[in-house]
């Protein structure tokens, strides 16, 4: 999968689950646009418009984590938070500083998509 954010493209790896694959059935159809914020100084948090079904386990995340929380939501993780979530996978080669300078401090918008 694709994450654009502003003029830079970052590559994901899903993971291998319902959510994820209903995630990418999604993306065949079309981009999916997502307006985040940050959220308790550990993440970005946005609503993708649609429900996908969960896999809810025990999760420590990791900075580049890519969550799907309550159904609806996607989180992209900068550092750790332990609770029960649904990966959908998680970004590819870049570290804590490097995800929090290009997510910055205030809102973000990501543009999902598959690779073309």
């Amino acid at each position: 999968m694709i994450l654009t954010i502003g003029n830079t493209k970052l590559t994901a790896t899903l993971t291998d689950n319902s959510s994820a694959e209903a995630l990418k059935r999604a993306l065949t159809k079309k981009s999916i646009r997502v307006k985040m914020r940050d959220f308790g100084n550990m993440e970005k948090v946005g609503f993708l418009k649609r429900f996908l079904p969960k896999n809810d386990e025990s999760i420590i995340t990791e900075p580049g984590d890519l969550i799907l929380y309550h159904g609806c939501m996607l989180v992209i993780y900068y550092a750790p938070n332990s609770y029960n979530f649904t990966r959908l996978g998680k970004i590819d080669n870049i570290n804590r500083e490097e995800l929090i300078k290009l997510l910055g401090t205030g809102k973000v918008e990501v543009t999902l998509s598959l690779e073309e």
